[in-house]
């Protein structure tokens, strides 16, 4: 049974932060130009499901403190301290804006499609980058000590994963350190409506040449190997979904049912479904999960460059 977080960037007005990338530093993945077919193919800029507004950027806010929470930090490898840290589809900012504050010492670069949009004054360690993953990174190679990147499997083709990670790894310098996270394909026990749901939505994001069955998460460890980086850790986290989970539990669940009522229209129209049909069947789903208890699990996977 699949199953998903993601997010993508939020905000609509760019903030001073925002630079272009410095000479010599635009390189483009090498092999990419098919994937990027899937773009033009939407008739979007990029492949991302959600709307941006505000209700969207409070949902990655929220998303960020559940997942800190649940990992009891920011992340998991093993990475001393760092100089320069990139996080790429930083979506608001949040993950980065914390990390500068843990290294104080270090520059974070983040790196979206959409200018973040943020309230306060941003860190003076923070530098943003506005960037199309798909068009490659604009850095030079070895030039971070830690790279990051979560929950952008429902942004990106399921395609360009592996030469994606390779990129990831190819501005990584050598000691450094890559982290992975994405939804898995665990959520049980699932009633009927819930299997109704995921089969729903993965048929839609399969249709739209992304990851709506959990491949991507499955195969992390296995990108970070063939891009050549090693000590290659991952792990399992389970977590509830529903109030049954306790505030824990709350915030997945709220997470999930923004998610959901943000692609609902788009996939009531696709399957010729009254969208209140769909909005009472995910409110189904939110009995059953509480009812059954039901966990969800993601993965996260991390490999150093040698």
């Amino acid at each position: 049974m699949p199953w998903w977080f993601f997010k993508h960037g939020g905000g609509s007005e760019a903030n001073s932060t925002e630079r272009e990338p410095a000479p010599g530093e635009g390189q483009h993945l090498s092999g990419l130009s098919g994937e990027r077919g899937h773009a033009a193919e939407f008739n979007q800029p990029s492949l991302q499901s959600l709307p941006k507004n505000l209700r969207e950027i409070d949902r990655l806010d929220l998303q960020h403190y559940a997942l800190r929470v649940v990992l009891g930090a920011n992340y998991l490898a093993p990475i001393g301290l760092p100089r320069r840290i990139l996080d790429t589809g930083c979506g608001t900012g949040r993950w980065a804006c914390d990390l500068c504050q843990e290294f104080p010492q270090a520059t974070v670069v983040g790196l979206d499609i959409e200018p973040i949009k943020q309230t306060t004054n941003l860190p003076a360690n923070f530098r943003f980058v506005r960037a199309n993953l798909l068009d490659g990174l604009p850095f030079a190679n070895d030039s971070f000590d830690f790279v990051h990147q979560r929950l952008l499997a429902l942004s990106l083709p399921v395609t360009c994963w592996p030469v994606l990670v390779k990129d990831l790894a190819r501005v990584t310098a050598p000691g450094g350190w890559v982290e992975l996270i994405e939804g898995s394909a665990e959520v049980a026990p699932a009633g009927p409506a819930t299997q109704e749901v995921f089969s729903l939505m993965g048929q839609y994001l399969l249709a739209r040449g992304l990851d709506g069955q959990g491949h991507v998460a499955r195969s992390l460890a296995r990108y970070l190997e063939e891009a050549g980086l090693s000590a290659i850790q991952q792990r399992t986290v389970a977590i509830p979904l529903g109030e049954w989970g306790g505030p824990i539990g709350h915030l997945i669940a709220l997470d999930f049912r923004e998610t959901f009522l943000a692609l609902s229209e788009r996939v009531a129209q696709r399957f010729q479904l009254p969208t209140e049909a769909l909005v009472a069947l995910l409110q189904s789903m939110q009995r059953e999960c509480n009812d059954l208890q039901t966990c969800y699990a993601f993965i996260v996977a991390y490999g150093q460059k040698r």
